[in-house]
């Protein structure tokens, strides 16, 4: 079976070329970029605005390859470690670190790192690739959902 392309590597402009191949009007290019760069859209089932036939098409075409928390860790003083995994098997790590006054989230970049946090397995693997601009988007979008859920008051 043939691999798809990840339509999150497609420029907006790429994909109204897309949509002009497939005999569709070009605005969907920028419902489908909305999708995946405001929405979070992991798979083209959400994409509710776009026909199923459409929405077909893409899923036959193109694949969204999301990134994963595969584990989580609290430490005493709330930093939150996260292995997230890639499409690829790849494990990275992002670490959302609070303060009093505020929260900061270190986001992996590459697959290995030359920093060497002692805070980090990351920084502990050589490096291998770079990622994706969707797998860090997806860690920024998973980090900041989870912190929304646990800052969020009982009801």
């Amino acid at each position: 079976m043939e691999n798809k392309k990840d339509i999150r590597s497609l420029s907006q402009t790429e994909l109204t070329d897309v949509f002009k191949s497939l005999n569709e009007p070009a605005f969907r290019a920028k419902q489908v970029y909305q999708w995946l760069w405001q929405k979070c859209a992991v798979n083209f089932e959400e994409m509710t605005n776009l026909s199923k036939d459409l929405r077909s098409k893409l899923e036959t075409n193109f694949e969204i390859t999301p990134v994963v928390i595969s584990e989580m860790q609290v430490s005493n003083d709330r930093t939150i470690k996260c292995a997230m995994k890639l499409s690829d098997e790849k494990i990275v790590e992002s670490v959302l670190i609070p303060t009093d006054t505020r929260m900061t989230v270190c986001i992996s970049s590459q697959v290995g790192c030359s920093l060497t946090c002692t805070f980090c397995a990351t920084g502990k693997l050589k490096r291998l690739r770079n990622l994706t601009a969707g797998e860090i988007y997806d860690q920024v979008a998973l980090v900041k959902n989870y912190q929304k859920k646990s800052m969020a008051s009982p009801e």
